[in-house]
């Protein structure tokens, strides 16, 4: 384990306060993440970086790792969020630049004056936030800070940073991208356990006990973010809500199956299923549209971020149990699907040109990647035996228009 990480001396870590993270035997652990070579870019490009992402993916544990020398400061502090909630000139008075403010989500209206501190010069990288509310804090800093600030999204361990590969290019099946990639292969042993055990940076730990990480997890989630985000008057509700979401990963999203299932009416379906959005728990691909596809659907397909918290939910309490059970072919499409949205977001790249497809005709591809006006059709397989018949569906895309279809790929076992 120590080739992946740099092992510091706990006393050392105990008089350091900007090392965060966790104990491996007598050793102090920091897994490397790939969004290190984006944060630093970002650090010479604009005054504000915003860093977003679900709750424990190690938003703070990754800037204060790049940047030692920043002062820091948590909205988790009491203190410090009353101030920011009364006196925001204040908050900012007699702060030595640069900063961090953890947790900003707490205290929007701080960014009007964040908007007036940055522009008494014109130094970047000024200010490093970071939040686990999407939605309301891109809301808030496309007003207040536009021109100003770049965004950047984390998200939990991708397998390329658990097992310590400098591999960094976004996923696209190319000719170039499969040379580059061989020099960092590697066999994945066991990876249902991966798989199973999910890619929160506590859990690397191998003492961390799986359940109570999931149980403490969905309980601080809900108790926390989500009453940031709307009134849920029925916890138990909303609980049973995430096991339905997480039980369609992987499926074409639809609002009437959840709100039937949960008890619920279609607008709150669609509203709680923007809070997994806007909290970093799921991710939704769109349907690849093109004006010679008529006969595309609309609907999106929903995909839990992580395999581990989704095995959870639904009960899934053993690799084994995951690998074998009914859902077995759907765990390994989310744990492929998130891999590849990790690759970009860790680049700093777009996702929103990531698709699936889907017609009235029942012809179906899992991942359709648009770059420079190709398209590259992806089918992803829990088999291990390769069969031909499972890119017959690539040529839906032919009739595209203005786009070349390029060659595409099975990902399997």
């Amino acid at each position: 384990m120590e080739s992946l990480t740099n092992v510091i001396n706990p006393t050392k870590m105990e008089l350091d306060s900007r090392l965060v993270g966790f104990f491996m035997g007598d050793n102090y652990m920091y897994i490397t993440r790939h969004i290190e070579t984006v944060l630093n870019k970002a650090e010479k490009q604009t005054k504000v970086i915003l860093l977003t992402g679900a709750r424990q993916v190690g938003k703070t544990t990754a800037i204060r790792e790049v940047f030692p020398e920043y002062e820091y400061i948590t909205l988790d502090d009491e203190n410090e969020l009353k101030l920011a909630r009364e006196d925001r000139s204040l908050f900012f008075r007699d702060r030595n630049f640069p900063f961090i403010i953890d947790e900003v989500q707490y205290a929007k209206d701080l960014f009007p004056v964040i908007k007036k501190v940055v522009d008494e010069n014109e130094k970047k990288g000024q200010i490093f936030l970071t939040g686990s509310q999407t939605y309301d804090l891109l809301a808030s800093a496309s007003e207040s800070l536009a021109g100003r600030i770049s965004v950047l999204e984390l998200s939990n361990l991708s397998m390329r940073e658990i097992n310590g590969l400098d591999y960094r290019m976004p996923f696209i099946p190319t000719e170039d991208y499969f040379q580059q990639r061989k020099q960092a292969n590697i066999v994945y042993d066991n990876i249902w356990n991966q798989i199973h055990r999910g890619f929160y940076p506590d859990l690397i730990n191998e003492e961390r006990d799986w359940a109570w990480f999931y149980r403490d997890y969905v309980r601080t989630y809900i108790e926390r973010d989500v009453r940031q985000i709307v009134n849920i008057r029925d916890e138990v509700k909303f609980r049973n809500f995430i096991s339905v979401v997480a039980a369609l990963s992987g499926q074409v999203l639809k609002y009437e199956t959840i709100a039937n299932t949960v008890g619920i009416d279609i607008k709150t379906a669609q509203n709680w299923v923007s809070v997994l959005q806007s909290s970093g728990i799921v991710k939704l691909l769109h349907c690849y549209q093109n004006n010679a596809l008529k006969r595309a659907i609309k609907s999106p397909k929903i995909y839990m971020m992580d395999t581990g918290l989704l095995c959870y939910l639904v009960g899934w309490n053993t690799p084994e149990s995951a690998r074998n059970g009914a859902m077995a072919g759907e765990i390994f499409e989310t744990y492929i699907v998130s891999e590849i949205i990790k690759s970009y977001l860790n680049a700093g790249e777009d996702i929103n040109n990531i698709y699936y497809y889907r017609d009235k005709d029942k012809r179906e591809i899992d991942i359709v990647i648009a770059n420079n006006n190709r398209l590259y059709p992806i089918e992803i397989k829990k088999g291990a035996t390769i069969q031909k018949g499972w890119t017959k569906n690539f040529s839906a895309l032919k009739s595209s228009e203005g786009v070349v279809v390029e060659k595409g790929c099975v990902i399997c076992l």
